[in-house]
């Protein structure tokens, strides 16, 4: 379960979902029908152990996402599979309609879903072997081959999905070698400043320049800045 803000609802929800099914579960505090469907939805989407992933967004502080969905009443719950809504009702159904809403986006896992699960490197690569494309294991992978520097295959893995957060990340991670901005650099805000006076006519400069925000995320606060920054000093 992920508390979704304005800001994160991108990465969080809608490129999240094309790797898993999302349920947004859009509600506030002052929300008697909120407050009992939230323990139910939240203990069906965990029995689903990570199948489906659950978003929760109060409203009342990230209006933006409100307004994305169109909501005029409250709980809203909407499912989300590759970046479109799938299914979605209105109020506080009880747990069996519950159970039934979150089982349609669950397909039964398959072999390479739970080589994946396993999670080392000798389960993922066989995961790839039956589905080449399947992108829980080319980003575990990926992620395993930048850990120990071998970036060249990690690039080429993520060739095979499509573009999405976490593989943007990951593909960041493998152009800088490995190096992760921000447990190996405390001067992040300094090395952004410096790249920046070079984006506009050094493209590796631009490029690493993205990295670093791919790697800091949308929830860090310094990323929509600098991305403003960035636009300004190009156009």
């Amino acid at each position: 379960m992920a508390d979704v803000t304005d800001d994160t609802f991108e990465a969080a929800v809608v490129e999240r979902s094309r790797t898993v099914p999302v349920v947004v579960d859009l509600w506030a505090p002052w929300c008697g029908p909120c407050r009992t469907l939230g323990p139910i939805i939240e203990k069906v989407i965990a029995e689903t152990d990570g199948a489906v992933e659950l978003a929760k967004v109060n409203i009342d502080e990230n209006p933006r996402v409100g307004a994305t969905f169109r909501v005029q009443s409250i709980p809203a719950v909407f499912a989300l599979r590759d970046a479109q809504i799938v299914d979605s009702f209105i109020g506080a159904l009880p747990e069996p309609a519950v159970r039934q809403f979150v089982s349609r986006l669950a397909p039964p896992r398959s072999e390479a879903d739970e080589l994946v699960a396993e999670g080392t490197e000798v389960a993922l690569r066989q995961a790839l072997e039956l589905q080449p494309d399947h992108a829980g294991a080319v980003l575990g992978l990926a992620e395993l081959l930048v850990d120990r520097g071998e970036t060249a295959e990690a690039l080429s893995l993520l060739a095979r999905i499509p573009d999405g957060a976490e593989a943007r990340r990951i593909a960041a991670l493998a152009r800088m070698g490995g190096a992760d901005p921000v447990t190996s650099d405390d001067g992040v805000e300094s090395r952004l400043d410096a790249l920046l006076d070079r984006v506009r006519e050094d493209t590796d400069a631009r490029q690493e320049f993205l990295d670093v925000l791919e790697v800091l995320g949308a929830e860090d606060p310094r990323t929509p800045r600098y991305r403003r920054a960035l636009t300004s000093r190009l156009f």
